[in-house]
């Protein structure tokens, strides 16, 4: 146990070391440092524009009357949301041996995984950028071995012979392997080619592969997303960014029929941490799977324009400066050198001196960068960010983080 020293908490003089080692959310820290920012832009939250489909949302009027809405759910789903999902799963992401748990959110899928799978005392292993919850989910539940693997400087795509060499020599073996595709914060799209070769790696060591799949419809002129399966392969995703359903939180788990006891497995830990996801929020979910892809894809065209000025934006950073852009609805942007230790820094100044906001790369493990996000604005919305970020970052390059008079 951990002790608090401040005098002003002192009700609370004896925490966890898991929590206290677990970093204040990045989002909560940067809310904090813009708080007194008039009209700032949101470019740093992952989050898209729109609401779930109209037609979602007319129909689930009627469920909150119904006395089923306000009881406990079944711990894996609604089992008509399950059965539409299992069908969603074959014809568009071609996994056929897979089961499937709904749960209050992909987040909360990732952590009900790592408590199902990892002990506290094993290693773990992710890809700089990572995405920061998923490290913040291994910390809070006492994982203190995780190992952070290369990515390519450009592409950003995961290093497979360091995950092969890393996975052969370490021992024990890490339990589990964590990569996101389309990726958050890279904002790159993996080949099957490449999907395939990590899995085959996984599986040879005995690791657990698990693929979180929250953008798989955010893809971008040639790219695709793929889906991988196998019996040691766990694949997450979400209705929150292709919906936008961020406030409703459904998420689900795709498991590998084989894995026989992970049913069971996953039930005991869904049974002490959510029971089930919202069921109004499920039968959403469900009127969302009737408008299907075609109505996501319709959206994330319009989301093509506010890519393109965010990287227009970008452009006083060099042209070498800004990855991603395939999938997802970011773009990772390197700053200049004098700042690879200073990026929050450079967060806080464009917020209080140009009124956008953006990630700090150093919360996804890649210091002297920034995560900008482009799917959380209209695209006229984005268009009024996207100058005030452009001619923040000439100033940087030029003058530096220039202070006002009256700061």
């Amino acid at each position: 146990m951990a002790e608090v020293k401040n005098s002003d908490t002192e009700s609370c003089t004896r925490l966890s070391t898991r929590v206290l080692e677990t970093n204040v959310p990045v989002m909560v820290k940067i809310l904090e440092l813009t708080k007194n920012v008039k009209d700032a832009m949101p470019l740093g939250q992952g989050a898209v524009y729109w609401q779930p489909p109209h037609v979602a949302l007319e129909k689930v009027k009627e469920m909150a009357w119904e006395p089923s809405t306000s009881r406990y759910g079944t711990h894996e789903g609604l089992p008509e949301l399950k059965e539409a999902l299992l069908k969603k799963l074959q014809e568009e992401n071609k996994l056929h041996k897979s089961s499937v748990v709904v749960t209050a959110g992909s987040n909360q899928g990732f952590l009900n995984l790592v408590l199902t799978l990892c002990d506290v005392t094993d290693s773990v292993i992710l890809f700089a950028p990572f995405f920061f919850n998923a490290l913040e989910t291994f910390r809070m539940t006492g994982i203190t071995k995780v190992l952070v693997g290369p990515s390519d400087p450009k592409r950003l795509q995961p290093d497979p012979d360091w995950l092969e060499t890393i996975l052969t020599e370490t021992k024990p073996t890490p339990k589990l392997v964590s990569i996101v595709n389309p990726g958050n914060p890279s904002g790159i799209c993996m080949s099957k080619p490449q999907l395939e070769r990590i899995s085959e790696i996984c599986r040879k060591a005995g690791a657990w592969l698990v693929v979180d799949n929250a953008y798989e419809y955010f893809v971008y002129d040639e790219s695709k997303h793929y889906c991988i399966e196998g019996n040691h392969v766990i694949n997450l995703f979400s209705f929150s960014k292709a919906y936008g359903m961020m406030g409703w939180r459904v998420g689900y788990i795709a498991y590998p029929d084989e894995a026989e006891d992970l049913r069971t497995q996953f039930l005991k830990v869904q049974d002490n941490v959510a029971i089930c996801a919202p069921i109004i929020s499920q039968h959403v979910a469900l009127h969302c799977l009737e408008a299907g892809r075609e109505w996501v894809k319709d959206k994330v065209k319009s989301l093509v324009k506010s890519k393109e000025i965010i990287l227009d934006a970008l452009l006083p950073l060099g042209k070498e400066a800004a990855s991603g852009g395939e999938g997802a609805i970011y773009i990772w942007a390197k700053l200049p050198d004098k700042y690879s230790d200073d990026d929050m820094a450079v967060v806080y100044w464009l917020a209080h001196r140009h009124g956008v906001v953006v990630l700090p790369g150093s919360a996804c493990g890649g210091p002297g960068c920034v995560r900008v996000t482009y799917g959380s604005l209209t695209p006229a919305e984005c268009e009024i960010a996207a100058k005030r970020l452009k001619k923040g970052l000439e100033e940087l390059v030029t003058d530096g983080m220039v202070k006002d008079i009256d700061e």
